[in-house]
């Protein structure tokens, strides 16, 4: 399997920025996608997890947030060498983790109402992406079990979409092991599960590092269990500063609390 980067990660960054996705097929290896899997199986026994029953989250859709806190298998998918290196474009370097959870979609389920990612944001559509989203197939996606829907475009829109409307869409087919990319002012939402098998998938989703997280890293995460994570995967939990002044605590980086030696200086100090 070879790496998404150089010209390859900058067309599917061109991609989004043209039609608001990219797929990027055969990108995770068999190996994790097995494991996650098998331990998404067994969270969701741990954790009793059942379907939140909203309009939004689903009826039949069963959900499990904060997962980077939940298994070491985990901290493979934000640092994804297929995926981050395409966000990275979409973003910038200094993207954060936001939110990374798993969505399981069970026979039955309905489409989810068409929404953009970032349209709580209270900035004037269109505009550069502070939101760049991901789905990772571990099912094959189809338009009969839940791909994820898709209006082609819309992330240049002037508005968001209103909830519960309902709006033409395209599903996002793609087979296991691919990863859809958006940007985060796409119109989109899960497909319905017309079959009698499950889709599941994962949602790994950055923001920019001016953004606060959907998820508070820092504090949903146990710092014993940060300290095991690779210094790249700690600067997008957060433990960071953006640009040397975003995400600073008393003039200093949050790695500081991991027991981390850092030398980055404030942006007042460079002035």
């Amino acid at each position: 399997m070879t790496a998404v980067e150089g010209d390859a990660a900058r067309e599917h960054a061109a991609r989004i920025g043209r039609d608001g996705y990219t797929i990027v097929e055969n990108a995770i290896e068999a190996d994790l996608l097995d494991a996650l899997a098998d331990d998404l199986l067994r969270l969701e026994r741990k954790l009793g997890a059942e379907p939140a029953r909203n309009a939004f989250e689903g009826h039949h859709t069963v959900r499990i947030y904060n997962l980077l806190a939940r298994g070491d298998v985990y901290a493979r998918i934000p640092v994804h060498e297929n995926v981050l290196p395409v966000v990275e474009r979409v973003l910038d370097t200094g993207c954060l983790v936001s939110s990374l959870s798993s969505i399981a979609i069970d026979p039955g389920e309905t489409a989810q109402p068409i929404h953009a990612d970032d349209q709580l944001i209270p900035i004037p559509k269109p505009h550069p992406p502070t939101v760049c989203n991901s789905m990772w197939a571990l099912t094959d996606f189809t338009d009969e079990n839940g791909a994820t829907r898709i209006i082609p475009g819309s992330h240049l829109a002037d508005h968001s979409p209103e909830f519960g409307k309902h709006y033409d869409s395209v599903a996002a087919e793609m087979p296991r092991g691919s990863v859809l990319i958006w940007h985060g002012s796409l119109w989109h939402g899960g497909g319905g599960n017309r079959t009698g098998t499950r889709r599941v998938g994962v949602a790994m989703n950055y923001c920019a590092g001016y953004i606060r997280q959907q998820e508070n890293q820092q504090l949903g995460i146990p710092h014993d269990i940060v300290r095991g994570f690779s210094p790249r995967l700690q600067e997008l939990c957060g433990f960071g500063v953006y640009f040397g002044l975003i995400g600073h605590i008393d003039k200093n980086t949050p790695a500081q609390l991991l027991g981390s030696v850092d030398d980055s200086r404030m942006i007042w100090d460079l002035a």
